[in-house]
């Protein structure tokens, strides 16, 4: 299977960038507007597990199902931010805390000290059929399957020791992805991504978007392919190369972020016209 990485799923600013119009691959979601998406992650994306968040400068809100469920880091400095700032926080077991972020994903948060590598542990996915879904994630994908347990319906998977693992969760029935169209991103060889396509069209399974080249403004043109997993869960694999120059770190990030919220005038504008944005 080559080197393949976890990169992302959309904790400093690592880089920021604003697009007029949607993605041809849909990275903003079904939205035709402007949007842009924030990297924020506890190192750069060359050897970290990052977020991307996305905003849809028309969006007012989402609807959240019971696809993604989480994601899992160690960091006692995260849980002690949180007490700090009087930020809810829920002890499910001992030495972790569940917490939630202000559009409702929840976070799970290990008192440790946190990893010298990536402290993000895990990212988990609800499933309606686990086995289904290790036969497309391991053995369609070539993940290494790390742990499984029968009796509680969940299966760890990765590409590497040292990565993010991806957790797979059985919810006991149907998936619902709500209107937040969540993806999960993987960098691989580019040399990789025409054999993905075809493995793909060979097994009848679901992609999304064929293979396509995407820009973004001042930055390098990537390569990418979306599939859809059994359940429906978005998967991008982008070419690995161009990525690494694509995803460097911006030392201007922060400023750039603050700048575009600055001048964000979507709720002024729809107050004066007594509207709400729209709900997805």
């Amino acid at each position: 299977m080559g080197a393949r990485r976890a990169l992302h799923f959309v904790f400093k600013v690592l880089r920021h960038e604003e697009f007029e119009e949607g993605c041809k691959a849909s990275c903003n979601g079904p939205y035709d507007g402007k949007w842009s998406k924030t990297m924020v992650g506890y190192g750069p994306e060359d050897n970290h597990f990052v977020a991307e968040l996305t905003y849809n400068y028309g969006i007012g809100d989402y609807r959240l199902g019971n696809d993604f469920l989480g994601i899992t880091l160690v960091s006692g400095q995260a849980v002690s931010n949180a007490k700090k700032l009087g930020w809810p926080l829920n002890e499910v077991a001992t030495g972790i805390f569940e917490t939630e972020a202000p559009g409702g994903y929840k976070f799970y948060l290990e008192d440790k000290e946190q990893l010298k590598q990536d402290p993000v542990l895990k990212v988990t996915l609800g499933v309606s059929d686990l086995q289904k879904s290790i036969n497309y994630w391991s053995n369609l994908l070539g993940m290494k399957i790390y742990e499984k347990d029968e009796e509680k319906q969940r299966v760890l998977l990765g590409y590497a020791d040292n990565q993010c693992k991806l957790e797979l969760k059985n919810v006991g029935g149907a998936v619902d992805h709500g209107t937040a169209f969540g993806r999960i991103a993987f960098s691989c060889a580019k040399e990789e991504l025409p054999n993905i396509e075809a493995l793909m069209k060979k097994e009848n399974q679901k992609i999304l978007t064929p293979l396509v080249s995407l820009d973004t403004p001042g930055k390098a043109t990537v390569q990418v392919i979306i599939l859809a997993d059994p359940d429906g869960h978005e998967i991008c694999f982008v070419g690995d190369e161009a990525f690494r120059d694509l995803s460097k770190v911006d030392p201007n990030g922060d400023k750039l972020l603050d700048d575009a919220m600055a001048a964000d005038k979507s709720d002024k504008w729809f107050a004066e016209k007594k509207m709400k944005k729209a709900s997805a």
